[in-house]
Formats: C-alpha cells, sequence, structure tokens
C-alpha cells in the first residue's frame, strides 16, 4: 500500500509546499517553552510562550519565510551562586511557528512572565477570473 501525500492527489494542484510546511512545523517540536494559541478576535490570534526568567533582551522574534521563530537565550549564571534546587528552566530555546499567507505579526509584549506575540490576519481578497477560450 502507497501513502497517499497531500501532492500526490491530482484535485489539488500547487500543494506541494503546504505539505512541507506541515513537516517542518511538526519536526523539533519540544514542550519548552509550554505555550498557548489563543483566537482573540474573528481574524486575531495570540500566541502566548511562558518565559520566566528571561528579560526583553534576552528575547527575539523573527519572521522567516512565512516561519515565526521566537528565540530566547539567558546570559550565562553567576558562578558565585550556589542552588540547592533549580526548577526553573532557564535553557536557551528556540520555537518556530508556520505562518499562513496573510497573516501577520501586529506585535509583541511580556507581561507576567509570559510573552504576548499577536497576529492578525488580513482582509482576503475576493477575486473571480473569467478565462477566455481561444480557438485553436
Amino acid at each position: 500500500m502507497t501513502k497517499m501525500t497531500l501532492g500526490s492527489t491530482p484535485f489539488l494542484l500547487g500543494f506541494e509546499q503546504l505539505e512541507r510546511m506541515v513537516e517542518q512545523a511538526a519536526k523539533g517540536q519540544d514542550g519548552y517553552p509550554p505555550f498557548n494559541i489563543e483566537q482573540v478576535s474573528e481574524r486575531g490570534y495570540r500566541i502566548s510562550l511562558a518565559v520566566a526568567g528571561f528579560g526583553d533582551d534576552d528575547l527575539s522574534i523573527t519572521v522567516e519565510d512565512h516561519k515565526l521563530v521566537v528565540r530566547g537565550r539567558q546570559p550565562e549564571a553567576d558562578a558565585n551562586r550556589v542552588f540547592l534546587h533549580r526548577g526553573i528552566a532557564g535553557r536557551q530555546f528556540q520555537k518556530s511557528f508556520v505562518l499562513a499567507d496573510g497573516v501577520d505579526v501586529s506585535g509583541a509584549t511580556t507581561e507576567n512572565g509570559l510573552l504576548h506575540i499577536d497576529l492578525e490576519r488580513a482582509e482576503p481578497e475576493r477575486v473571480v477570473q473569467t478565462i477566455q477560450i481561444n480557438k485553436a
């Protein structure tokens, strides 16, 4: 039995890139830092990441080829600090989210140990195109 992929069906032409984007989104995702995705309006979304211990200067947010990439890197800990218990993870991270066409980042804020990234979907253009049939 052969595996049916999105790009192999004859009714979905040009969706090969979508299949690659889904594979990219699923690859390499661990659970750190934990995050929520919520719909805040008809066209608005918010991604919230738990970034306790990270300052604003320790975080970077970029959009690269329809991929939202959030990176966190803390400076090296003071060698003189002695932890009796260390339960707050402070390791560096990179979290990626694939964005659909027309979805843009509208802003980012930090509040109470959470990084909020707001996304907005543009109004879809409704285009009707009539194709003229040429005689051979």
